[in-house]
């Protein structure tokens, strides 16, 4: 395969928050929220400049390892060769740390900047080698699927490789975020599951992401029994006491609230009527944001925009 060529003019690449498990469905279900990322790729003569704004400006890398501009070298060499240099600007406004999928952002982003920047890139890395391409980076599908795709995703890995379906929201839906101050690790969340679970625990989680996929999509007075989760929430009380204990003063007031994927956010998925009343219930210490769901996904949008 004869090596690649680039476009001259530099693309903008906007990605999604997004909020993964959603209480039952860990490491499948994710949803794409309206909170994002900007990022500008220009192929360069030589050398690598990254400029970061907002989240992370002060302890973020401007180098090769960050996980941007490692993803944007990943892709490159799957699209058959490196540029001679980039210049990389991020707008960054999903919060870092804390379960809002900014690490999937970060993987998106630079995975679809390096195909647009490509001539013929979509041709070289389809939409499928999209997802397994970012899979492989993020170490699972959940967030990035959602990421990439917009709306309501359900991942799995068939074989080793990863697929996704997605579904439109229900209109009324409002999800309502709950983000404190400090993060914590995913690596320390999920290092704190279990290796086994009581069958009848997995079999409530089971019902209830079944009964999920109904309720966000059609049934949206179904979820607060379909938010119920037996399998990572409570085994997560270490390291995020006051995330659950927040989950559980919500749910036991008819709301429906989760960790947004591995924390320690709290999501809300709220009637429209009722989402600025919701979003002042945790109190201080919590920044509270109505957001919007997001149905486009991983865009590439005019520069001027």
């Amino acid at each position: 395969m004869a090596g690649p060529a680039f476009r001259a003019a530099a693309v903008r690449v906007r990605t999604p928050a997004t909020s993964a498990n959603l209480g039952p469905g860990f490491d499948a279900f994710g949803l794409s929220l309206g909170l994002y990322d900007d990022v500008v790729v220009r192929v360069a003569d030589s050398g690598l400049h990254v400029d970061i704004a907002g989240e992370g400006a002060e302890t973020l890398p401007r180098d090769e390892s960050h996980l941007l501009v490692r993803s944007l070298r990943t892709a490159f060499e799957l699209l058959g060769g490196q540029p001679r240099g980039l210049e990389v600007v991020c707008a960054n406004r999903i919060p870092h740390g804390r379960g809002l999928g900014s690490s999937s952002a970060a993987i998106c982003a630079g995975i679809v900047a390096a195909r647009a920047v490509t001539i013929g890139g979509d041709v070289r890395l389809d939409d499928a080698a999209l997802l397994e391409l970012a899979t492989e980076i993020e170490g699972h599908p959940d967030n990035v699927a959602a990421c990439l795709l917009g709306g309501f995703t359900v991942a799995w890995m068939d074989g080793g490789a990863a697929r996704a379906i997605r579904m439109k929201p229900a209109d009324s839906i409002v999800p309502v975020v709950f983000v404190p101050g400090s993060p914590v690790l995913t690596e320390t969340a999920r290092g704190l599951l279990p290796r086994t679970v009581p069958h009848v625990d997995a079999a409530v989680n089971a019902g209830r992401a079944a009964l999920l996929v109904e309720a966000l999509t059609r049934r949206p007075e179904l979820l607060l029994p379909a938010t119920e989760d037996r399998l990572h929430q409570d085994y997560r009380t270490p390291a995020m006491p006051q995330s659950v204990a927040l989950v559980n003063r919500l749910r036991a007031d008819g709301v429906p609230a989760v960790i947004s994927g591995a924390g320690p956010t709290v999501l809300a998925l709220v009637e429209d009527g009722a989402a600025d009343k919701v979003a002042r219930l945790a109190g201080e210490g919590w920044a509270a944001n109505r957001l919007s769901l997001d149905d486009a996904g991983t865009s590439v949008l005019p520069l001027g925009s």
